[in-house]
């Protein structure tokens, strides 16, 4: 049977809200860039012989299919004949929000990994004993 212990199922969401984070990063750097479409990136759980680890897997980053915002400025070199160009979908008060909850539950999974890790530890201490 393929258990994982704590510490790699910790790692695994470490990993994943790592990979969360750099999406949130870049869509946080393009939200000005014109056409621009947010991307987003799934959780999976991890299949071992057909049954669920506990750990899980980031999906290929998607792009969100919402509407690009049309932005009237004729001056703008990218407007076509009408004056409107299309915009980016990013909403810097979600990614904010993304951002920080990625952020904590990066933390929570730290938190566990290292309290797995103390725990197996001690058990050797008291083994040696």
């Amino acid at each position: 049977m393929a258990e994982l212990t704590a510490t790699a199922i910790a790692a695994s969401g470490m990993k994943a809200q790592s990979v969360r984070l750099r999406h949130i990063s870049e869509n946080i750097a393009n939200a000005d860039t014109p056409g621009y479409r947010r991307k987003l990136v799934e959780f999976e759980p991890q299949h071992a012989h057909g049954r669920d680890t506990g750990a899980v897997t980031t999906s290929r980053s998607q792009h969100d299919r919402a509407a690009l915002p049309e932005i009237y400025d004729p001056g703008n070199p990218m407007a076509g004949d009408d004056g409107y160009y299309l915009g980016s979908n990013v909403d810097l008060v979600i990614e904010i929000a993304d951002s920080r909850e990625a952020s904590r539950s990066y933390e929570a999974n730290l938190k566990v990994f290292e309290q797995s890790r103390q725990m197996s530890s001690a058990l050797l201490d008291l083994i040696r004993r």
